[in-house]
């Protein structure tokens, strides 16, 4: 798979209750882009943060979500590996069945503090994108499919489970690696195949990258960065990055960009 021939930009409200996340995704798409070359393809019209119930949001976002499932199959059928930066975790109910969907023994690598591993029936916060993950791999239906096998998932630096939550991930099968995990052994347990990656930057310890839900213990930009590089580029069918919090000055977002543009280089494609 070819890389991506151009930056698909998730950008629709989707339960987004911070109003750093669409201004953080639209700048994080436009330094990839002005450091790569590559277009921006934008999906979702960005609307004001709200406290939206995962009722409402899902309703509200549907139509962009298939926009995005469809971009996102599209890139697949080009032969391309798409890239996506997204506001929400939310964003990967689409996302990851399309993929799935298109490509056969589909592992996904989820790089998050959280799980987003609840469903309707253990949230406790109603908060979307704390059951993304768990929509994509079928186990409540969110009307965008889920195609994912939990036994190919595999969780990096996941460290704010939901007691609800640990006992489901336990009985999907979902591998579980703490922050200092190699990515050998975390590679060896996903076996074989192409790779989804899915990087949520409150992954990082706090005060590296800006993100809302931010959890102390997390990974530091050198060693996520290492650990991207160490993932055959061959086996990466997929790569999207979520959460960014826009900083409230100029110099802070430009220090946090450049800390982004960093951490993935591996994963981009040369400069043109």
């Amino acid at each position: 798979m070819r890389p991506a021939s151009g930056i698909l930009l998730s950008q629709g409200r989707l339960a987004d209750r911070t109003p750093g996340a669409i201004p953080g995704a639209k700048a994080v798409a436009e330094a990839l882009a002005a450091q790569t070359g590559l277009s921006v393809q934008s999906v979702g019209t960005p609307a004001p943060a709200a406290e939206d119930g995962w009722q409402d949001a899902l309703r509200e976002a549907g139509p962009w979500l298939g926009q995005l499932a469809d971009a996102v199959r599209h890139r697949i059928e080009a032969g391309e590996r798409p890239l996506v930066v997204a506001n929400t975790c939310s964003a990967s109910i689409a996302t990851l069945p399309a993929a799935a969907r298109m490509i056969d023994g589909l592992n996904v690598l989820w790089v998050d503090a959280h799980g987003d591993f609840n469903t309707p029936a253990t949230t406790e916060t109603g908060y979307l994108g704390g059951m993304a993950l768990a929509g994509a791999c079928g186990l409540w239906r969110t009307g965008h499919g889920g195609e994912v096998s939990p036994a190919r998932v595999a969780l990096l630096a996941a460290r704010d489970i939901d007691p609800p939550e640990e006992a489901l991930l336990a009985q999907a099968g979902v591998r579980r690696f703490a922050a200092g995990a190699e990515p050998e052994t975390v590679l060896a347990a996903l076996g074989e195949g192409p790779i989804w990656l899915h990087v949520d930057w409150d992954a990082m310890e706090p005060g590296t990258v800006p993100a809302a839900y931010s959890v102390p213990g997390g990974l530091v930009p050198d060693r996520l960065r290492a650990f991207l590089a160490a993932i055959p580029p061959e086996r990466i069918a997929g790569v999207e990055l979520a959460e960014f919090e826009m900083p409230g000055t100029a110099q802070a977002a430009q220090g946090a960009i450049a800390t982004i543009l960093d951490i993935v280089g591996p994963l981009l494609p040369p400069e043109r």
